[in-house]
């Protein structure tokens, strides 16, 4: 499909659609690589401080692998666009790659979990950074961007939901769990991109000229709402990354409930999250993005600190916790892309360049490097303080008290933390319509608000 000459103010469903199925494939596989791969290894026999060394390593692979692709998708030439020809390209490498890490041979080391792990990264940035990046293109308009963000991740809300319901059918059997998600994946993963690359328009891009490379680090790094953001995006990363990686040693181990408990709970927490998203959308009509994301994230720290106070036996205090806590999680995943592709915008009126793959890349190094630090340094303590995730029952209490602390204090704090530095970010709705304007009409170019 040629590229359109102007992004419409409003896109209809089926475009948003379109462009949205991806994200349930992606979504699919996205949350059991953090949640379920470690204790599943870890439960095999697998070393858990390496199993966390290796999170942390993929991570730093990242920070070399995105920002290549995010320029590379940027400079990309070709009648099918910048996009498409990566995206497709990644299909098949995410699938292969996925088959490694979710059907391992019989016990499986670390080293087996990190080489597979590697692999399915390179795959999995190769169609993200892209596919993010398209997305913000879509539309300039300051509120639609937060309809085509809502859409993007309440798919991916659905995919996770897919597959955290397929992991709970195969009951406590962790490998069967993963081996369903895995045929979920093969099965929808080439639908989905076929749709999104037939279907979604790739708007035309608005670059005046290429930027020099130190000057374009000179510029984003003078751009406040660019530098605000990434931290706030980290910091948030981190808080969100602590209870993804812990969730099964919290249920299986502080509240001494089964695998099967935990996967339920899980669906509760996406269902949730899915049934909030278009509130997320709406408000964003209504107020500016960034205050929305503020009350939400305050909201969630306020429900999810009552974690701190459950025990053994507690589960039904954890189902309401889980329940109100997934209403904040579509608020979570997609105002702040919202919010960057607006930055977008600032970066590309001051210096000619319409950079949204880069920016989106170092955004996702951000978020991988919070995920990585936070669960490699929540399991490596763990360790370090005897945690035993073979031993239900059976850990001391000071063990499972640093469980706790690591699974619901610390992303209390860090969610605070992200919320004292977003409050008064300046890149509004005006800012960004003046900053948008200057880039639809090839203005010279203006410092950043």
């Amino acid at each position: 499909m040629s590229e359109s000459a102007a992004s419409p103010l409003r896109l209809p469903a089926l475009t948003l659609a379109a462009y949205a199925a991806p994200m349930a494939p992606l979504g699919a596989l996205y949350f059991p690589v953090f949640v379920y791969v470690v204790p599943y290894y870890a439960s095999q026999g697998a070393d858990l401080a390496l199993l966390s060394l290796f999170m942390v390593m993929a991570r730093l692979l990242d920070g070399v692998s995105d920002p290549l692709m995010g320029v590379l998708s940027d400079r990309t030439p070709g009648p099918w666009g910048r996009r498409r020809p990566w995206i497709a390209a990644a299909g098949p490498l995410i699938l292969l790659s996925s088959w490694f890490l979710f059907l391992p041979p019989e016990n499986p080391s670390a080293i087996y979990a990190g080489i597979a792990l590697a692999a399915l990264t390179l795959a999995w940035t190769m169609a993200l950074t892209p596919y993010q990046a398209w997305g913000a293109e879509l539309s300039g308009d300051y509120a639609e961007r937060a309809r085509i963000t809502s859409w993007r991740e309440a798919v991916g809300l659905f995919g996770m939901l897919s597959a955290a319901i397929l992991y709970t059918l195969a009951g406590n059997d962790e490998g069967q769990g993963l081996a369903n998600i895995f045929l979920a994946l093969a099965a929808v993963l080439p639908l989905a991109f076929l749709a999104a690359l037939w279907k979604a328009p790739e708007p035309r891009n608005l670059s005046r000229r290429r930027l020099p490379f130190k000057e374009g680090l000179r510029i984003a790094a003078g751009n406040r709402p660019f530098m605000r953001l990434l931290l706030s995006w980290f910091v948030n990363g981190a808080a969100n990354a602590l209870p993804a990686a812990l969730f099964f040693f919290f249920v299986e181990h502080r509240l001494e409930s089964d695998n099967q408990t935990a996967g339920t709970l899980l669906v509760l927490y996406f269902l949730a999250a899915i049934l909030g998203a278009p509130l997320w959308s709406w408000a964003a009509k209504r107020a500016p993005k960034h205050r929305v994301w503020c009350g939400v994230m305050a909201y969630a720290c306020l429900v999810f600190a009552a974690a701190l106070l459950l025990g053994p036996g507690d589960v039904a205090a954890f189902t309401a916790i889980s329940i109100l806590s997934g209403f904040a999680l579509g608020a979570d995943l997609s105002l702040p892309p919202a919010m960057q592709a607006d930055v977008v915008d600032a970066d590309a009126a001051e210096g000619g360049e319409q950079r949204t793959g880069a920016f989106f890349a170092v955004w996702s190094v951000a978020t991988k490097a919070a995920q990585a630090l936070a669960a490699g340094l929540a399991l490596g303590l763990l360790s370090w303080v005897g945690f035993d995730a073979t031993q239900v029952g059976g850990n001391d209490p000071a063990a499972l008290t640093t469980l706790a602390w690591l699974y619901a204090g610390a992303p209390v704090a860090l969610k605070l933390i992200a919320v004292a530095l977003m409050w008064n970010f300046p890149l509004d709705e005006t800012a960004q319509a003046a900053a948008r304007a200057r880039l639809e009409r090839g203005d010279d170019p203006e410092p950043a608000p």
